[in-house]
Formats: structure tokens, sequence, C-alpha cells
């Protein structure tokens, strides 16, 4: 085999006149008769190579059996290209190379898909052939992508005092949440590993262990129901530090994020992030992680509602609830039956219904409600809005009618072209309730986790008024996606024993669950808290992919499969019965 002198995207017109060995890809091939074009490729980029049987017969010879996805080495001269033949899209477009010699390293069959970036190809296709896939110049970006940002992610907190630590793969199934992924113990028969969710444990132990500051780029599993933005195994950026605040975690965090976005991206992010309270996100945008790239917040209307005819209206806050509105800047354009779709978008997302008016010249309202308002009151009501506006309305319980409204101001924001795609806003969300209340359960749950500490000056409320309490949590926000979350932990047993209380976890069940990190609170845990970031998320938004499982070298389908693998797959009875198990499948 001819080895390589120079990978396919470094030749350049100060190569001209050496001779350099080439392996790769036939990317395509044009034969113009006398002399054949061959653009070979590898993970570095493209180059054009030239067989004209006045350089070399033998070469051209074999350059006419040349497929594309053939493996070839080649050897041959770099030469610029005759005038106006550049291609200024290459790296490699001023020049080519005359080929002296070729080898076949290995042929191919006729791929299912184009190797090429616009080629329209399935993605169960893709993940089938997820090797060919992979060649593709854009999955070979976005996998340089994800090296380049553990990589500055790695170098900033080594800077920073932090010491790598892996944490185990194979734990104990403590279920709060997502379903766990269960491992069958050959050993110890009839008991289960979990894969763990998240190191979250292993991590707060390390901090009672004197590590002070630990990361780690862990894998983690969990069994839910899958979409774009979420898999089975994923990846996050995770760290713990002990004798810090919250504080100072969101500055050191900002840093490092700072920092991979410029040394990677080349994008200069604020300085400090902007901070919130849950409190104004939820009701200003609907959202504890509300994308900042555009405005049509949500309006308060409770004083010009209750002043109205409109019986849904009154009877909504007669009820306790809310009325809010968006305002659609130049939406009174918008077509009756997209409005009426609209409506029945919303009532998918919770809604009982959709109210809306038209705000047309003059200050008149155009809307089957309209009778029943007075258009000075709105207007007063929502200085925001203007004539050509459309307002729409949702009356419900204060959950359904933010969790509509964000999401039809997202959707709205994506039709209308409201955000700009080059913008980056990140965003700090804090002040989280502690708690909620599950009516299905009858109990308190955790917002984050149960090992996230109250605000100090909340602390009281655990006994008198638990849903009142505020959380040590933080949300990192990024253009409406949620990057990364963290908190401060009970450092005191005391404390974390009283949450498992209010959670309905009595002392028994909370010594089989965390029993380990409750007696190791007891051996002076240090105040500690940490984050973890979704790395495969953060790839995803840095790489303007569409989806995680694009920045995942080997991802599963929403139904949790590998086709290239098959994978999960049944077994053979011999290796059920070395594990003591036995199948009761129901149909």
């Amino acid at each position: 085999m001819m080895m390589r002198t120079h990978r396919c995207g470094e030749l350049s017109r100060r190569h001209v006149g050496e001779t350099v060995t080439l392996n790769g890809w036939v990317q395509r091939r044009r034969d113009h008769g006398n002399v054949i074009f061959i653009d070979v490729r590898d993970r570095q980029g493209m180059t054009q190579v030239v067989f004209n049987p006045e350089i070399s017969p033998a070469a051209h010879q074999q350059a006419h059996g040349l497929r594309g996805e053939f493996v070839v080495a080649l050897t041959g001269a770099v030469a610029l290209r005759p005038e106006g033949s550049a291609n200024p899209n290459l790296t490699t477009g001023e020049i080519e190379v005359l080929v002296a010699t070729v080898e076949i390293l290995n042929e191919a069959k006729t791929p299912p898909f184009l190797i090429e970036d616009e080629s329209e190809v399935t993605e169960a296709l893709r993940l089938k052939y997820r090797y060919l896939d992979l060649r593709r110049p854009k999955m070979q970006r976005l996998l340089r992508l994800r090296h380049e940002v553990m990589q500055q992610a790695r170098a900033f907190l080594n800077e920073q005092g932090f010491l790598e630590v892996e944490t185990p793969m194979l734990t104990k199934s403590t279920p709060e949440g997502a379903r766990d992924y269960l491992v069958p113990s050959r050993v110890n028969p009839g008991c289960f590993y979990a894969l763990p969710q998240s190191p979250q444990l292993f991590k707060q132990i390390l901090m009672v262990g004197g590590v002070d500051r630990y990361y780690q780029i862990a894998r983690c599993f969990r069994d839910e129901d899958l979409r774009h933005d979420r898999q089975p195994e994923f990846t996050q950026i995770d760290l713990e530090l002990s004798f810090i605040d919250r504080e100072q975690i969101m500055v050191l965090m900002e840093e490092m994020i700072r920092q991979v976005f410029k040394k990677v991206a080349g994008v200069e992010l604020p300085k400090p992030f902007p901070r919130m309270a849950y409190a104004e996100a939820m009701g200003r945008y609907g959202s504890d992680k509300p994308d900042l790239r555009f405005g049509m917040p949500l309006h308060d209307l409770q004083n010009f509602a209750s002043k109205t005819e409109f019986k849904v209206f009154k009877d909504t806050l007669a009820k306790g609830g809310l009325v809010k509105a968006i305002v659609v800047k130049g939406g009174a354009e918008i077509s009756r039956s997209r409005i009426d779709a609209l409506g029945e978008t919303a009532k998918s997302f919770g809604a009982k219904g959709l109210a809306w008016v038209k705000i047309v010249g003059d200050g008149q309202l155009e809307s089957v409600i309209a009778k029943f308002l007075d258009a000075r009151q709105l207007l007063a009501a929502v200085p925001e809005a203007q004539a050509g506006d459309l307002v729409l309305f949702v009356a419900d319980k204060p959950k359904v009618v933010h969790d509509v409204l964000g999401r039809l101001r997202l959707l709205l924001a994506e039709e209308r072209n409201l955000i700009d795609q080059k913008d980056w806003r990140p965003l700090w969300v804090v002040d989280f309730p502690m708690l909620d209340y599950d009516e299905a359960v009858k109990r308190y749950v955790a917002i984050h986790h149960p090992f996230t500490a109250p605000l100090d000056e909340d602390l009281p409320l655990l006994e008198s008024d638990p849903l009142k309490v505020r959380a040590k949590a933080y949300d990192l926000v990024l253009n409406g996606n949620e990057l990364g979350g963290g908190s401060t932990r009970m450092h005191r047993r005391e404390v974390q024993s009283k949450v498992f209380d209010l959670l309905g976890m009595g002392k028994e069940e909370a010594t089989a669950k965390f029993g380990f990190l409750l007696e190791a609170l007891e051996y002076g845990a240090p105040p500690h808290g940490g984050i973890a970031f979704g790395l495969d998320r953060l790839i995803m938004l840095l790489g303007g992919a569409d989806s995680i499982r694009d920045v995942i070298a080997f991802p599963k389908t929403q139904r949790a499969q590998c086709p290239m693998t098959d994978a999960p797959s049944q077994v053979s009875p011999a290796q059920l019965k070395e594990l003591n198990i036995k199948l009761d499948l129901i149909e």
C-alpha cells in the first residue's frame, strides 16, 4: 500500500510541483473521454485528481474501473488547475493532482444512497447504514465539533483545578422519575444492577470524600419515551464542587460556556448572562426555558377580563383561573381558517379553546366575541397591540394557560420567521419551586431531584407551606433549550431526611434507597453543589443539527432500536438460564 503524504483537504497552491500520495474514497468520477477526473475524499476534505494517458497510460486504464466509494491510494504531481476551472467551494479548489500510479485498496458495492450532504434519504436508511452516513461531510463536521467541545470543556475544568473521576456504570436502582435500565447479576441470582440515570449520588459522595472539584464526561441511561432531543443513552458534562455557593457556580459555568463558544465557534456570548426568576419566566413566556430571540410575551388580562361580559373569562376568574393573551404583530392578515386551525392546536395542547380578536382600523375589534369586549379597555390593557394585530386569549388554570400560550408563542414565531437563527441568547433561570403536589399520587414531588437544597430563607416553610419553598436550583437556557441544570445540595442529614419525609418517603424506604448517602452526610459532608450540561444538546445547537441523533455516532431510533446492529435482540435460552432468568411474556 502507498502510504499517504497528505490528507485530501490539505493541498493548496504552495504544494504545486510536489509529488504527493493521497488515500481516500472515490466521491465521483467524470469521464471526459481522453481525460478522467475523479474527486477523492477523506475526513479532512476532497481533492480533484486527473488521469491523463499522456502522463500514465496504466493509471488511466485503471481509472476506467473506479467507482463511487472505492478505497484508493494514488501518487502524482500537484498542479494548478487550468485558468477558469478553479472551484472556490473547495479548500483545494485551486489545484489538482496529475496521477502517475493508483492502487485500489478495496472495492465497494453501490451504496444505498449518495454520500453527500444534499442527498435525500430517510433517517431509517441512514441509521441502517450508519457507517456510510458517517462518511458524509456534515456528519464528519459534527463529530469533529463534538470532539472540540469536549476538549475545550476539559481544558477549562482542568485549569480550574477539577479532577476527572469516573463513577460506576453498574449501580443500585433508585428509581425516581425515568425508568432504570436493569442489568441482571449472574453471581448474585435474582439481583440487578441499574445503569446510571446520572452520576448524582456518586458525585455527592466524592464531595464527602474530599475530592473538592470533580468532573466527568458521563454516559447516562434513561428508559423513557424518546423524541428529537432525547435518547436512551446520552452524555453529560457533569461536575460538582465543594465549599461554594450557587452564585459562584453560575459565574464559573458562564465562563466555561463562553470559552467553548468562542474557541469552537467564534461566538462571543454576553457577560454576564442575564438572570430570570422561574415565576417571571413562566408568567411572561409560558416556559421555564424561554426563547429570548423574539418578543411576543404573555399579557396578564385579569383586570380587563373581569370587566368584560364574556362568560368564559368571567367564569374562569371566578374559579381562580387566569386569562392571558399574546399579540401577533401583523396577525390581522391571518385567515379565519388558519385561526381556527390554531384553535385546534391549542386544544391539542390542553386548552378548552382559543379566543381571538383582530384589531382593525381606528381601534375596532373584529371577532365573534367582539361584542363582549371594549376595544379601548383592551388596548389600554395591552399597549403593545395596534391596528393590524391579532390577539389570542386563553382562559384556564394557570398551568394550562402558560403551557398553551408558551407553545403557541414558539409555533407562531417559527411560522412567521421571527427568530434570528444566528442569534445566541443565554439565560439563567433561578428560584424554582422546590416541590410540586402530584394529585395523581397525592403527595409532594421534587421539581428537580430530592437532593436540591431549599433557599436558606425558605427553610422554615418546609413545615408550614412546602409549595412556597424555593430551591437553590439554576438552569442554563439557550435559545429556548435547557442546556444544563444544577443546584446546591443538602449537606446535612436532618434537612435531607425532612425532605424525604415530605416526599412521602418513610425512613425505611429512604434508608433502602439512599442509606449510603444519608450515612455519608453524617461524616462531615461539606457544603457542595454542581451542574450537568447536556453535551448532545449543546452540539446539536452549535452544529445547527435538527436532532441529537445527528450528533451521536451510533444513536437509537425513537423506538430505542439500533437498525445497524439490530439491538435490542433476543438472547439464547442458555444465556437466560445462566442469569437465572425465566421469561413470562404477556401478549
